[in-house]
């Protein structure tokens, strides 16, 4: 269990790096009046909100991790929180 917990911290850290960098290239092309969108991630995608920004998004699959560390390893949960981050990594890449 601490494995998994770890590599799901591994992956944060990476993914919050390229999440501040693309938040930040967002920024720039909205100050150009482009990115007029609502939501980086449709409603069906596994997070109960929507952001413009990718910063929220990393910060919701860090709460999940930050759960399962506490609480135990809850199986859907762990679905949930992984899914959610691939989703979070598609999507950078996508950006780049």
């Amino acid at each position: 269990m601490d494995s998994i917990i770890e590599q799901l911290n591994a992956n944060l850290k990476i993914v919050y790096r390229q999440a501040l960098d693309a938040d930040k290239k967002l920024d720039d092309l909205q100050q150009q009046g482009h990115g007029k969108f609502t939501a980086l991630f449709a409603k069906d995608a596994g997070f109960d909100f929507e952001a413009k920004r990718f910063k929220p998004y990393v910060l919701d699959v860090a709460a999940d991790v930050e759960s399962l560390s506490n609480d135990g390893m809850d199986e859907e949960k762990l679905k949930k929180t992984v899914i959610k981050l691939q989703q979070l990594l598609q999507l950078l890449a996508t950006f780049k």
